[in-house]
């Protein structure tokens, strides 16, 4: 049925959660697996603690480290299930246009994420990149809570 999923991870216990659930229906349908980790852009002012700790190029070995330890967890899992994967970390400031441009670009026909879901007025004034995933995509997305 689906040829080629994206799973997108951010590193959170979510975000493996719905890595495994990928990695399963990938080898159900015996379908190639693509991870995608998005880098933030550093910026000089933000609220992102992260950012405000490190200089630009200390915030960028860090965020390197970290998509390949998040991106590990997707190829090792893929591997444990003999599934084909790859996997893909891109920059940028806004994790949902990188996942549609994935999409895009790599012809997947579906994409497994989870939803951290953020519920009441922050959901409905900043709004999920879930939601804005399922609002601009073509594909179907599968979403783990």
């Amino acid at each position: 049925m689906f040829q080629h999923l994206l799973v997108p991870t951010d590193g959170s216990a979510l975000s493996e959660g719905a890595v495994r659930v990928a990695v399963r229906l990938a080898k159900v349908f015996q379908a190639k697996l693509t991870g995608l980790h998005m880098i933030p852009e550093y910026r000089v002012f933000t609220h992102r603690i992260d950012m405000l700790e490190d200089t630009q190029e200390r915030y960028a070995q860090l965020a390197e480290q970290h998509a390949e330890q998040f991106l590990g967890v997707v190829a090792q899992a893929a591997k444990d299930a003999s599934v084909a994967c790859d996997t893909i970390c891109v920059a940028g400031d806004h994790p949902y246009e990188a996942i549609i441009q994935a999409v895009e670009a790599r012809n997947c026909d579906l994409i497994v994420m989870a939803s951290h879901g953020q519920a009441g007025v922050p959901g409905l004034l900043i709004g999920s990149e879930t939601q804005k995933v399922l609002t601009h995509c073509k594909v179907p997305v599968l979403v783990f809570r």
